[in-house]
């Protein structure tokens, strides 16, 4: 989870990998309108994210064991919550970095539907992953293989603190 260009697909490609899990990119279950909207520079509202937010959790719930690994913002907590009332499992890696790091890899990367003029409005809702929430939080300036290593970990019960 995290806001635009904190590594969330790269990231969890990686940590699908190392856990011989499936990856599924949370933004290919945005419908069309969604995508449209963010692409046209309008951040969207919650009316626009509660049926996307209930397919990520329909996914993860629906998943066969040992589970999935699916990259989803999930900004606020009302949005981690109604990912947990349907897959309560959930295990959330909240990828964190500076606005000027985040800035710097989405103006880096091509023909992605958010654009960076779309940054300062998801970090103006994000709500910080909480101590008694099920997760870890890790800073992306650390080397993909570091955030991976310490995902790993937590997910599979070997480190149960906060991280950055």
């Amino acid at each position: 989870m995290g806001v635009s260009g904190c590594g969330k697909s790269s990231v969890g490609h990686a940590l699908a990998e190392a856990l011989s899990l499936t990856f599924i990119d949370g933004d290919d279950l945005h419908p069309k309108s969604n995508r449209d909207k963010m692409a046209g520079g309008t951040p969207l509202t919650d009316d626009d994210r509660w049926p996307w937010l209930d397919k990520v959790g329909k996914a993860l719930a629906e998943a066969d064991a040992p589970g999935i690994v699916i990259a989803c913002s999930a900004l606020k907590r009302t949005y981690r919550d109604r990912i947990l009332a349907a897959s309560p499992e959930t295990v959330f890696v909240h990828l964190t970095g500076s606005r000027e790091l985040l800035l710097q890899r989405m103006q880096g990367r091509g023909n992605h539907f958010m654009k960076p003029e779309m940054l300062d409005s998801q970090l103006a809702i994000l709500e910080q992953l909480a101590e008694d929430e099920p997760g870890i939080s890790i800073d992306v300036a650390k080397p993909l293989r570091e955030i991976v290593a310490a995902s790993v970990d937590y997910v599979l019960g070997e480190n149960s603190g906060k991280t950055d």
